[in-house]
């Protein structure tokens, strides 16, 4: 790791969400007929939080909105359930125009063993993924690095909590690196 470069400040939701030391996140999915999940620090202090209302008929798309610890809105993670891809959209706040996208997160391809997943930012004209997320055989772990490379920007691990009634997600975000960011895309895994 020494020969790695070192990164400047990659923020792509907010600069305030980018730190200059490693970030450790403790993300809580509750199983409540909802996908809400609370992010802490490891101080207990809650950073975000993850809503998401009932998917019905009317609605054939799954959405999931982050808000800060202050309830504002940060960003609103979207998916459409007949799509076979596993795609993901991000939009600032609560929109969903498409001058707001931030990112779009699927599956590198149809049939996968191991997730690997492609992240393309909104500004990107090439389609050569952003960011990708590896995750291993068992689907327990994951860890995210910058576009194909080698570059490690964040490394998640799922565990299950008491009684089978949540799951708790252990993040660890480099220094200078959107936390923000990292959570949007935690929360499309669980």
């Amino acid at each position: 790791m020494a020969n790695q470069p070192q990164l400047s400040a990659t923020a792509i939701i907010n600069p305030q969400y980018c730190a200059t030391h490693p970030i450790d996140l403790i993300i809580t999915k509750e199983w409540t007929g909802r996908d809400n999940f609370t992010v802490t620090d490891t101080n207990n202090n809650v950073i975000f939080k993850v809503k998401s209302p009932l998917v019905t008929m009317v609605t054939p798309r799954q959405h999931r909105f982050l808000y800060d610890a202050n309830r504002n809105p940060v960003v609103h993670l979207r998916r459409s359930l007949l799509a076979a891809d596993d795609k993901w959209k991000a939009y600032r706040g609560e929109s969903e125009a498409p001058q707001d996208l931030i990112f779009t997160r699927e599956r590198s391809s149809f049939m996968q063993l191991r997730t690997k997943l492609n992240v393309v930012l909104a500004n990107n004209t090439t389609q050569v993924c952003d960011f990708t997320v590896r995750g291993n055989f068992f689907q327990n772990s994951w860890k995210v690095y910058i576009g194909n490379s080698d570059n490690l920007v964040a490394k998640i691990k799922k565990e299950l909590g008491t009684m089978f009634i949540t799951e708790k997600f252990m993040v660890t975000v480099s220094p200078n690196i959107d936390y923000a960011f990292i959570v949007a895309l935690v929360v499309t895994l669980g």
